[in-house]
């Protein structure tokens, strides 16, 4: 009352009555936090309830029933002291609550300051630009794009842009060079695109199984404009990339075992006990023209060739086999379900850059990913697989046992071209995932 007696008799100057009325979004936000959890509290832990039941009336009485009146009182006397206890437990829990809201917004507060100070000025960490045309809506807004991007993709803004630049409904561009750069640097998976691949002008199509197998394709199969400067298959057979199918060398891969480095087929199924129908799909990484997907196909096993077009048209190549070529870069996870695979053979240096001798994390992280397709008793072909001499023991073999492959065959041996300045070294290896 005498508070508004005040105020009524002394009217507030302008300055003040501003400063009255200068009530901030984060007061009125936090009062209306307040009381919001407050009444939310009240009526979820049915105190409000409580004390509206503590305080009904009880039954009539005559005053001179003077006992009973005394007890009425004492009750509600208790009764308010109860709620008393219970609103204050009440008020610490909001206090909690608070206290917590204000330290959750001080952190998001800090955080986004944090990433904005983060945030690379350049394409050398994340997405430095806006998403525009084609990519835009390939992948969709900003936000959804940091998700259907690969993080490596941050690395390689320019090269994407410009894999994404072309007339939508129309010709895609040549591009299977900056394709496979963007693939080897990590950015998988690659945004679809709204274009049509060139077909081959004169498309031959490719003979029947299981002529197919050792058939040479027509040069018409293949649209050459990405290569250089071969724009045939002979030309690509003599560079040695493994297109030569009538040369004695590709006909006699896997045919032979030496005893040493060199396993065949053959060997290699029955290395497994009860081997007959116990290998029956696998998948062969930097498997180039798929001579080795070919050999297992002529015993009943379906092989998947994972290779890219790195400088040659190994894809279209394999298809023309009547074999599955998998479009599938080095640096992504391998796109099978756990414990699905019979087999896996992987040779040489791995093509592509599939498993990096040099770097032991990456192989690792490669290794491990091989464990996982392999279904329990499944196989493991370490084919040729080129490393410096020195990390055999130090390295490799300690690497392969961690990751809990067991032995069944291996081999060791110098690699004749490599020179003694590099020390360079073979090994095969027959390798199973165990059982349990």
């Amino acid at each position: 009352m005498e508070g508004g007696e005040l105020l009524g008799k002394k009217q507030l100057s302008p300055p003040n009555r501003r400063r009255w009325c200068r009530c901030s979004t984060t007061t009125v936000t936090l009062l209306l936090f307040l009381v919001t959890n407050t009444a939310s509290i009240l009526l979820s832990s049915g105190a409000g309830a409580s004390v509206v039941r503590r305080y009904e009336p009880a039954a009539v009485r005559l005053w001179d029933d003077s006992a009973a009146l005394l007890a009425d009182l004492n009750a509600t006397r208790s009764a308010l002291q109860s709620s008393r206890v219970e609103l204050a437990g009440l008020h610490a829990r909001l206090g909690t609550a608070t206290a917590l809201l204000q330290t959750l917004l001080a952190e998001a507060r800090g955080g986004d300051d944090q990433q904005k100070e983060d945030a690379p000025a350049s394409g050398t960490g994340w997405w430095a630009r806006e998403l525009a045309g084609e990519l835009k809506l390939a992948v969709g807004n900003a936000s959804a794009g940091e998700a259907a991007l690969g993080h490596a993709c941050g690395r390689l803004q320019d090269e994407l842009e410009r894999y994404m630049d072309y007339m939508p409904g129309g010709e895609c561009p040549s591009d299977a060079a900056l394709e496979h750069l963007l693939m080897r640097g990590g950015c998988e998976p690659l945004p679809r695109r709204r274009c049509r691949p060139r077909s081959p002008a004169g498309y031959v199509e490719p003979a029947p199984l299981p002529k197919s197998l050792w058939s040479m394709p027509a040069d018409a199969s293949v649209v050459w404009d990405a290569y250089h400067p071969c724009k045939n298959y002979s030309c690509m057979a003599s560079r040695g990339l493994g297109f030569d199918l009538r040369g004695r060398r590709e006909k006699g891969l896997w045919t032979r075992d030496d005893g040493a480095l060199a396993y065949s087929v053959d060997t290699a199924l029955a290395a497994k006990p009860k081997a007959k129908g116990a290998v029956r799909i696998g998948l062969d990484i930097g498997g180039g023209g798929g001579t080795f997907a070919a050999r297992m196909r002529e015993r009943g096993v379906t092989v998947v060739t994972a290779t890219t077009n790195a400088g040659a048209p190994f894809g279209s190549f394999v298809a023309s086999r009547g074999l599955v070529p998998l479009h599938v870069g080095p640096a992504r996870r391998l796109p099978f379900f756990d414990g699905t695979l019979d087999v896996v053979h992987v040779w040489r240096e791995l093509a592509g850059g599939w498993m990096v001798p040099g770097d032991g994390v990456a192989l690792e992280f490669a290794l491990f990913d091989v464990y996982r397709v392999l279904r329990p008793g499944g196989l493991f072909w370490l084919d040729h697989f080129v490393f410096p001499g020195a990390q055999l023991n130090a390295t490799y073999a300690p690497m392969l046992h961690r990751v809990g492959f067991k032995r069944l065959r291996w081999n060791a041996g110098r690699k004749p071209d490599g020179g003694v300045e590099k020390n360079e070294w073979y090994l095969s290896a027959l390798l199973q995932k165990p059982m349990t």
